[in-house]
């Protein structure tokens, strides 16, 4: 993953930096980098695709085929997923 955001030209922060980091640590970072991030909201396009995937979430819900659920268990069935 980090190879793919560029680390190699990343001067000051190497995987090995960012393992070391606590937990508070990079939490810190990650909202300092979103925050950098959205103020150049208007240079950030989301691909083609995730427009397509909202339709069609939209048109499932519209026919029942799609319920909204609570943020807390949507992460829950996410996390799930992943092992």
């Amino acid at each position: 993953m980090l190879a793919y955001l560029g680390v190699s030209k990343l001067d000051r922060m190497s995987t090995l930096a960012i393992q070391q980091m606590s937990l508070e640590e990079k939490l810190r970072a990650m909202e300092e980098l979103w925050e950098s991030l959205s103020k150049d909201a208007a240079r950030l396009q989301s691909p083609g695709w995730h427009g397509d995937a909202l339709r069609e979430t939209e048109q499932r819900y519209e026919a029942g085929q799609e319920q909204p659920i609570d943020w807390a268990d949507a992460k829950q069935e996410l996390r799930k997923r992943d092992k």
